[in-house]
């Protein structure tokens, strides 16, 4: 029943854009996992609407309010769907399975899927290029007190290795041994000095090296297939300078980046209030120019999921490659 109905709802849109006058544009529909994946979408298929084309950003049904990866593939890779429908999804680590699994070869060999390449579209709100100005959007102070690019690059070296071996559990079957509610656990950060950061890091690079250990350990006789993976790897585009883009997005948005954000922010805020405190002439002054301030500041997290700072980043031209090469 499902099927035939993805199957109808693919014919009525054809059907109903072979009927529109010739001036008419050509509605695609579009897709994604949840409400939260609709402004990324949209961003990244606006660049290709024309006078000939417009896309439609939808959840995979209206009437059953389906969320979810699986519900996006299923509406689409129905048999019989054409090219007036698109599924774009988060890829997890399906793309670095690389048809090791269904969802991985249900993911990568359709035409009409298109993916993020790194792990979801929360990865690419923490992009690093684009959160120095996440902090200006947020405290409307430009005074750069943290090196978010060498950090996150930083961040990526320590946990690298670790991760391929993440990466390898999954692939194997293995991840009982090493879940990546386990990998999660070893890379969060805990307590922060935005001031210094280093003792965080230094931690971090201890667990991961002390878990790698483990691993090999207890998982003897897999040096060959990891150094082999470690290639695969690179050749996917994974680097020791930019694995944050590949682990789990709400972890690094909610337990790495977010957290970061906000003792930015906050110190940014309150340097910005120390400005106006010092530069007043009289309370009044003080009092009316720290509360136009304040009602202009706007939530860590909402302008964190608002940031494109990736939009030039290698694995957001790869995907919009993708899509262009769809529409040819």
């Amino acid at each position: 029943m499902a099927s035939l109905k993805q199957n109808l709802t693919s014919q009525y849109i054809e059907a109903a854009n072979r009927l529109n006058s010739k001036k008419a544009r050509r509605r695609i529909v579009a897709y994604v996992e949840s409400y939260d994946d609709i402004f990324f979408w949209r961003t990244a298929l606006s660049r290709f609407e024309n006078k000939e084309r417009y896309f439609e950003v939808m959840l995979p049904s209206r009437d059953t309010l389906q969320r979810g990866k699986k519900s996006a593939l299923m509406t689409v890779i129905a048999e019989g769907v054409g090219r007036d429908m698109i599924a774009c999804v988060d890829a997890d680590y399906d793309y670095l399975m690389q048809g090791h699994s269904p969802m991985s070869e249900k993911m990568l060999n359709n035409p009409f899927v298109f993916h993020t390449y790194v792990y979801s579209i929360e990865n690419y709100q923490c992009y690093a290029q684009g959160l120095h100005n996440v902090g200006v959007m947020v405290a409307l102070n430009d005074h750069a007190i943290f090196d978010f690019e060498d950090f996150m690059q930083q961040y990526s070296e320590a946990i690298y290795h670790l991760f391929i071996w993440s990466v390898l559990v999954y692939r194997t079957g293995e991840y009982s041994r090493f879940s990546i509610s386990d990998f999660n656990h070893i890379v969060t950060l805990g307590a922060f000095n935005i001031a210094d950061p280093q003792p965080a890091l230094t931690q971090l690079k201890r667990r991961a090296f002390n878990k790698v250990k483990w691993l090999q350990q207890h998982l003897p006789g897999n040096k060959k297939a990891y150094l082999e993976l470690k290639d695969e790897l690179t050749r996917l585009g994974v680097t020791p300078q930019n694995t944050y883009l590949y682990i789990q997005g709400h972890h690094l948005f909610d337990a790495v980046v977010l957290p970061i954000m906000t003792k930015v922010c906050n110190r940014l805020r309150t340097e910005r209030q120390n400005e106006i405190h010092s530069a007043a002439i009289h309370h009044t002054q003080m009092r009316n120019e720290l509360s136009c301030y304040e009602n202009c500041l706007e939530d860590t997290r909402s302008m964190l999921k608002k940031n494109i700072g990736y939009i030039n980043s290698p694995q957001f031209i790869q995907l919009q490659a993708d899509i262009e090469n769809y529409l040819r």
